[in-house]
């Protein structure tokens, strides 16, 4: 197997690009790649794709044309970026990911759907503390309506 750089390709300092086990490991025409990327073994990037520094493609990931990724993305063997797709800081691609869209977080998901998440996360605590709160009130309400009873069933005893 081989690389193949097309056109127009800038590489940054300390990455590494993985030759392909069999056929080709390409890099798209106009790609830019950052410090400190590591493409693994029979990748094929599109056209005029960024990979910002820290960016990990594990084997024979595929990405469409103009896909961005920024700093420390991870994507997992054999996943395909569509065209446009733009993928946040930090996020962990873990399966394929359709073209224009924008992705955040580990596991990596659309953008809207993911921040409502860590919002969601962000009520947690208190959430948290209204349920406990609730179930001392349920508990009492329950101590009081079963406690007549008892007492009644107990004296008849």
């Amino acid at each position: 197997g081989i690389v193949r750089i097309c056109d127009d390709v800038e590489i940054g300092a300390c990455t590494t690009i993985d030759r392909a086990k069999v056929g080709e490991t390409v890099i798209g025409t106009g790609t830019r790649i950052d410090n400190l990327v590591m493409i693994g073994h029979n990748c094929q990037i599109g056209r005029h794709n960024l990979l910002v520094s820290q960016v990990g493609f594990a084997g024979s990931v595929s990405t469409g044309d103009y896909v961005v990724c920024a700093g420390q993305v991870g994507v997992a063997d054999h996943v395909h970026l569509g065209d446009g797709a733009i993928v946040g800081a930090k996020a962990g691609v873990h399966r394929d990911m359709p073209g224009g869209q924008t992705y955040l977080g580990a596991p990596a998901g659309p953008v809207a759907e993911t921040t409502r998440q860590l919002m969601a996360l962000k009520r947690l605590p208190d959430l948290r503390d209204t349920v406990r709160q609730l179930e001392r009130e349920m508990a009492e309400l329950r101590r009081r309506l079963d406690g007549p009873s008892e007492t009644a069933e107990s004296a008849a005893a």
